[in-house]
């Protein structure tokens, strides 16, 4: 029984890798022009593709608490890059492209965290951009936040054990972050229609995607 639940496991991870690897390939372009907004927000969507990979791996190992927590990195990194590209004012862009120092690190910590970005987000981002966002933090914040922050969420996970149904629900959040970072890589490379092959691609891929976020 156990042998066949590590097979169910491991082939539900390769999928989701699979899913991973083909939005990336999909939506690598160079960015439709160099300016520092674009740039920047290029990096960040990056960057949450990064994020995706290192909670994949976190999860496969049943290392759930640290997948968590790289989780909501991922979750922060994608919605900074929406943020970067429709909301931040060209001040806010030049402190988080300057080079790093001690000097710009202190002057970047008065940029908005993740709830202020989200609510100049809801009125300068285009809805079908910004829904999936607002749905997974209103369903998985608080519980992201506690495992973050050491409170019940992982005291009792680690205490009682990680069942196979979680570890694939975190994953399906993991993947669909990962398809909203792919919509969002394939907006900067201004290509025409490249959101829909990025769409196309998911489809392929219901088993490892959930339409309800969750923790």
């Amino acid at each position: 029984m156990q042998d066949d639940q590590d097979k169910i496991w491991d082939d539900f991870v390769e999928q989701s890798h699979d899913l991973a690897v083909a939005l990336i390939d999909c939506v690598s372009y160079e960015t439709y022009d160099d300016s520092a907004r674009i740039a920047l927000s290029d990096v960040l969507a990056s960057l949450a593709f990064e994020h995706s990979h290192s909670a994949r791996m976190l999860l496969h190992t049943g290392f759930l608490p640290s997948a968590l927590v790289v989780h909501r990195s991922q979750f922060e990194s994608v919605v900074r890059s929406l943020w970067v590209l429709y909301s931040a004012s060209d001040e806010s862009i030049a402190k988080l492209s300057a080079e790093l120092t001690l000097q710009t690190e202190q002057a970047a910590k008065n940029t908005p965290l993740a709830a202020k970005m989200m609510e100049e987000l809801a009125t300068t981002a285009p809805p079908n951009a910004f829904k999936p966002l607002f749905e997974f933090k209103a369903h998985s914040w608080g519980a992201l936040n506690s495992y973050v922050h050491a409170g019940i969420h992982p005291i009792r996970r680690h205490a009682e054990g990680y069942p196979l149904e979680l570890l694939a629900n975190v994953m399906k959040n993991v993947n669909g972050l990962t398809v909203v970072t792919a919509m969002q890589a394939a907006i900067l490379t201004g290509i025409p229609n490249l959101q829909r092959e990025v769409l196309d691609i998911a489809d392929r891929f219901p088993c490892v995607l959930s339409s309800a976020p969750g923790i």
